[in-house]
């Protein structure tokens, strides 16, 4: 019979060929045989089959084990994505299979080279050999032609077909982590240039892509069954949680491990003489294989089988590669991921941490080196003497701003991985790593996100909008930004439930292994409640990037969907499930290169204009107004450190630190301005300390913004119309004076009394 659905993969082919040339020569290939019948007869630990259609033959390593005695036939089913297409008969006494007619009990070492006839050929399509990823297999089943089983099925084998096309091309890894660095690259550059505007929406941008990346990458570190395709897709995307091959740091973690009282998996060394089964099912295979051992030791006696059987359920929940029964490997899940990325298992959390610890010391050198090229360049007049003199002045800030971003980076996979080395124990060392970088990451982050929370509501206290010291603090931006730039300011506690989203995706992920279907059902629970949240709140900074996360969000949604049908819980048949693999790879293949080169045009754009922050949006939080650069306050804080030095004070003049505790939540001339009661001088006589709640030096009665109009002032951040609040008028002021005070406040009165630095000299007295 034809291969009746060629003609729709020959569309499908033609998008494949975008991402996936054709190179090299043409084959079909399978590198291992696995059982999928009870009480199998024929099994097979090594099984390596190559036909070249050049050459018309096919090339065949086999060494099986059989427990079949006589003349046989083979019953043969070609498959591709569930569809039958291909069934034949084959008897081996006809076809110069010498050594399976008839066939005999033992240990078969099979190696010869077997003709393929060109009917069968013609019954290939072109298709097959192009197509990257494709999922074909061939079935066997062995039925019995003489004796007391004749006619009866006495083993079934089963064989992955590929064509040594695939999706998972180095190239997709390059561009995918090239295009995301420079994007955060350029974001930290052009921030140093004082475009906040535009450096916020690339820097939230590339943020959220590549959170999408590492979504990618999880579905490929679950234990559910995947189609070649999603396989090799999931695969291109491994980068971001570390998993990077370099073959000299693989044999210092194989040497770490063994030094710390560990055992290495020498996976890849025994591929010579036996096979592994990269699975689409978690632990199917394997139990099948456990079966027939436990069945084979039901004859032994009870001394021997008991601690046998405690010993196989041992090594199934531990750690450690799963050998069958016939000497051949199975790999699933995470191993999976490793043994597809060439990485013995045992080394693959090694290989994520210190990828992490190297992301770090990289940016940490990059920063000082650029720290002292610009000083350099100043003092060499190579650029002019206020480039980038904010990141100068405080650049040591900034570095720790920036670490805590590539902290929140590297999460996702230090909790895989930090979580899955606790179930598989590589060795004590290892694990005291991994506690001490899961904990010590967690707690830094979330110590980092009470203390946005804490300052955002201590400026709501102060200011009625939280935006006030979260933007108007370099200190405070610099070090804790990443935590809220991407959000809108009402919105600085959704950091608190991305970290539980990442923390639970990461637990099912690590700890639900053995249970494809059970981490299914996780993440489409975690995704749409991710997908409710992003839609209902919208808590990103405009409306163009919550359309963005929101459209990640319902991919990751689809995907989960998918996840769940690939577990076949709904029985569906074949050939839906291998659709369902084509479809997921295909959409996420165009929505990653349209948001890639998003991203990049945006990018790019930003250095070619004049005033990249024009191209953008202001936030609606008025977060610019705030905005203010360090050198503006040069004056400001001289004169503040004079007027300390004046007053006598022995603390002297402490600087600009918003973002602390009530010491340093303002500065002191601003503190001490709340403190004065109406009408006491200036000079300190008759100062009255109280106990009521820190108030805002701003004045009520005057408009908070230069653009807003004075005769329709609106209600404060959190209070609702018709509640406290006075549409005929201004509210009262509370430094005294007449009611409504606006008399008074002249822009010259403003400017001598107005005790907040971010408002003198900032368009607040016009």
């Amino acid at each position: 019979m034809r291969f009746s659905i060629t003609r729709p993969l020959a569309a499908l082919a033609s998008i494949a060929a975008l991402v996936s040339p054709v190179f090299g020569e043409q084959k079909l290939a399978s590198q291992a045989l696995k059982t999928c019948q009870a009480n199998s007869g024929f099994s097979a630990s090594l099984f390596n089959v190559q036909y070249l259609p050049e050459s018309g033959r096919a090339n065949v390593d086999i060494v099986a084990v059989s427990t079949i005695q006589g003349k046989i036939i083979f019953d043969v089913a070609i498959s591709a994505y569930g569809y039958q297409i291909i069934t034949a008969t084959v008897d081996p006494c006809n076809s110069g299979l010498l050594g399976l007619c008839p066939m005999t009990a033992g240990k078969i070492p099979l190696n010869f080279t077997l003709p393929v006839d060109k009917d069968a050929v013609a019954q290939i399509p072109s298709i097959a050999y192009n197509f990257p990823d494709i999922d074909a297999k061939v079935r066997v089943r062995i039925n019995m032609t003489d004796g007391d089983d004749a006619g009866k099925s006495v083993a079934c084998v089963e064989a992955e077909i590929t064509n040594g096309k695939t999706v998972d091309l180095a190239g997709v890894k390059w561009a995918t982590a090239i295009v995301a660095a420079f994007a955060l690259t350029s974001s930290a550059f052009v921030s140093g240039l004082g475009h906040h505007n535009a450096a916020s929406h690339v820097a939230a941008n590339a943020l959220s892509l590549f959170g999408y990346f590492q979504a990618q990458a999880m579905l490929g570190l679950t234990g559910v069954p995947l189609p070649p395709a999603v396989m090799g897709w999931t695969q291109d995307f491994q980068w971001s949680m570390g998993i990077i091959k370099v073959n000299f740091m693989q044999n210092i973690f194989t040497w770490y491990q063994r030094a710390t009282g560990g055992t290495p998996s020498m996976l890849f060394d025994s591929l010579a003489t036996v096979s592994v089964q990269v699975q689409k099912r978690a632990l199917d295979v394997a139990d099948l294989g456990v079966g027939l051992a436990r069945r084979s030791m039901a004859y032994m006696p009870k001394t021997i089988s008991e601690p046998m059987d405690q010993a196989m359920n041992h090594a199934l929940l531990k750690r450690g590669n799963i050998q069958t029964d016939t000497g051949s490997y199975v790999v699933y899940g995470i191993q999976r991921a490793a043994f597809r990325a060439s990485i013995e298992s045992t080394n693959l959390f090694m290989t994520s941490l210190v990828f992490f610890c190297v992301l770090v010391v990289i940016t940490i050198i990059c920063v000082a080196g650029w720290k002292g090229y610009c000083e350099v360049a100043a003092q060499k007049g190579w650029m002019k003497h206020d480039t980038f003199l904010d990141f100068r002045n405080g650049w040591f800030t900034v570095l720790k701003g920036i670490l805590f971003r590539i902290t929140l980076i590297g999460f996702p996979a230090m909790t895989v991985m930090c979580m899955w080395e606790f179930t598989q124990i590589d060795s004590t060392a290892e694990v005291v790593l991994a506690i001490f970088f899961f904990l010590g990451m967690l707690v830094t982050l979330g110590w980092a996100a009470f203390k946005v929370i804490r300052i955002a509501r201590r400026s709501v206290v102060m200011h009625q909008n939280p935006a006030f010291i979260l933007y108007s603090d370099p200190q405070a931006l610099n070090k804790w930004g990443f935590l809220y730039v991407q959000f809108r300011a009402s919105a600085y506690y959704f950091i608190v439930p991305t970290l539980g989203y990442t923390v639970a995706k990461g637990m099912f992920v690590a700890f639900g292994q053995n249970n494809g279907t059970a981490q299914a059902v996780g993440f489409l629970i975690i995704e749409a409640a991710a997908l409710i949240a992003a839609t209902v709140m919208r808590p990103w900074m405009d409306r163009k990037t919550n359309w963005f996360n929101i459209a990640i969000c319902i991919m990751n949604f689809i995907n989960a969907i998918f996840l769940l049908m690939f577990t076949e819980v709904f029985n569906q048949p074949p050939l839906v499930t291998g659709v369902i693999g084509l479809i997921l790879w295909i959409s996420n293949s165009i929505f990653s290169l349209v948001y890639l080169l998003m991203l990049i045009c945006s990018t790019i754009f930003v250095f070619f204009r004049e005033n990249p922050d024009s191209r953008y949006q202001y936030m609606a939080d008025d977060r610019t107004s705030f905005m203010k650069s360090q050198t503006h306050l040069t004056t400001t804080t001289e004169l503040d450190a004079l007027a300390a030095t004046a007053r006598g004070d022995k603390s002297g003049f402490k600087g600009l630190d918003l973002d602390d505790d009530a010491e340093s939540m303002s500065s002191d001339s601003l503190r001490r301005q709340t403190e004065l009661q109406p009408g006491m001088p200036a000079g300190g006589a008759g100062l009255h300390f109280t106990n009521a709640p820190p108030r805002s030096p701003v004045d009520p009665a005057m408009p908070l913004f230069p653009s807003e109009s004075r005769n329709t002032p609106g209600p404060q951040y959190g209070e609702k119309p018709g509640v406290n609040f006075d549409h005929r008028g201004p509210s009262p002021s509370p430094y005294g004076g007449p009611q409504g005070g606006n008399a008074s406040l002249t822009p010259q009165y403003r400017a001598l009394n107005n005790a907040s630095p971010w408002q003198r000299g900032a368009g607040y007295e016009h």
